[in-house]
């Protein structure tokens, strides 16, 4: 199962990052988690400069912009390449 975390204050961006995220699990039938991340302290620990940020397994993918729901796609069959 994949962990997907947005992270960001909960701006529409960040909104917009996870209904892609969801939707792209979703056309997949993938096992995922989507975890919001909107503390700052936490948000830190990623080192990214600005939100919304996607981290897909503790591996950040994206940050400081809306990724496509095309795009987050690839993230995920990437990620669960290089988990199977």
């Amino acid at each position: 199962m994949l962990t997907i975390k947005v992270l960001g204050p909960g701006c529409n961006n960040c909104k917009n990052v996870e209904s892609a995220a969801r939707k792209a699990v979703a056309n997949l039938a993938i096992e995922a988690e989507v975890i919001k991340v909107t503390d700052y302290a936490d948000i830190m620990k990623y080192k990214i400069l600005s939100t919304p940020g996607l981290v897909i397994n503790e591996k950040v993918v994206s940050a400081g912009r809306v990724p496509s729901e095309a795009e987050i796609t690839t993230f995920l069959t990437n990620a669960m390449m290089e988990e199977g």
